[in-house]
């Protein structure tokens, strides 16, 4: 009788330790932050700042991981598809959740449905940017205009991908004015840059954290902000619609997304670390002087979702508008 009892009782021991595991509090290992952009891309300057204080609150390492492709796709499916179980989340972007719904025709995953919603992270602006090295003729968005209309097809923009927000950007600001510009795709942030640097391209509408620090160096010049509101990190540049006399907004937004599925009580943990971090002074400031990022007004996973909801059919007009399309 007692080897029986001892091997039941080693039986229902052995039985009861996964569920033992899987009571343990949330979180006990490191945290991933995903990106689906190369390094250097804003999406990942974001998330690197994030990582060390929320690791503090939370008590766990945080780390910064990149899947990089198919216009953030490659990283958006993969968190789409993973196990809810709050040790993977998603930096996202009005580009990967908003834009690729309409520009790309067959979309592995569904943007808005297979995501849990954490927290908008900041509005980010795109300005208009030019190398005078190259091109000192365009010295104003008058001059690009006049340029654009008196040769067109000549002149070009340079993008961080097809699809990216700062194709799209361009796309718009091409619509709105009529202009046949010619969009030259690069993989990522790094690529980009340097082709605007080297006078590969003429422009280049890109996001103000990773433009902040060049135009303040004198290597690139900042025509116009593409929002009608100027950007505080950038007071002496004009609005599209001081600079260009039309108004328009391709301001984008950068999110924290976990798979779908995430246990309830570890979406409102996130949220609140999360919130309660950028609404620190300090990481604030960061947002506002050192990236041009507005920080939100709403941190509640609710108005993450509803603006999220809202981008998504705003971004299908732009992008039918501009004929973009990416198989």
């Amino acid at each position: 009788m007692l080897p029986r009892l001892l091997l039941s009782l080693l039986v229902l021991t052995a039985a009861a330790l996964p569920a033992l595991a899987q009571e343990a509090p949330w979180p006990n290992r490191p945290i991933t932050l995903m990106g689906g952009f190369p390094n250097g891309a804003g999406t990942e300057i974001y998330a690197r700042r994030l990582s060390e204080p929320l690791s503090q609150a939370l008590g766990v390492p945080v780390v910064v991981d990149n899947k990089s492709g198919a216009g953030g796709n490659i990283a958006s499916d993969f968190v789409a598809k993973a196990r809810p179980d709050g040790y993977l989340f998603l930096v996202g972007t009005a580009g990967t959740h908003a834009i690729n719904a309409t520009l790309y025709r067959n979309l592995p995953f569904n943007p808005l449905r297979d995501v849990t919603h954490i927290a908008l992270l900041g509005d980010v602006p795109n300005v208009m940017l030019v190398n005078q090295q190259h091109t000192p003729a365009l010295r104003s968005c008058a001059d690009v205009l006049a340029a654009a209309r008196a040769r067109p097809g000549t002149l070009n923009y340079g993008s961080t991908g097809n699809g990216a927000s700062t194709h799209l950007a361009g796309a718009a600001f091409a619509t709105a004015f009529g202009l046949n510009l010619v969009h030259i795709p690069y993989r990522g942030q790094p690529g980009a840059m340097q082709a605007l640097l080297a006078g590969d391209v003429q422009l280049f509408f890109n996001q103000t954290g990773p433009a902040i620090a060049l135009i303040q160096q004198g290597q690139a010049q900042g025509l116009t902000v593409m929002q009608n509101s100027r950007v505080t990190a950038l007071p002496s540049i004009p609005t599209v619609t001081e600079a260009c006399g039309k108004e328009m907004d391709t301001s984008t937004w950068y999110g924290l997304f976990a798979p779908p599925g995430l246990p309830a009580a570890i979406q409102a943990r996130m949220n609140a670390e999360v919130a309660k971090i950028i609404r620190t002074p300090a990481f604030t400031e960061w947002l506002v002087m050192n990236q041009g990022i507005v920080p939100p007004t709403d941190l509640t996973p609710e108005g993450f979702r509803r603006t999220h909801e809202a981008d998504i059919a705003r971004w299908a007009t732009v992008v039918r508008a501009s004929g973009a399309q990416v198989d």
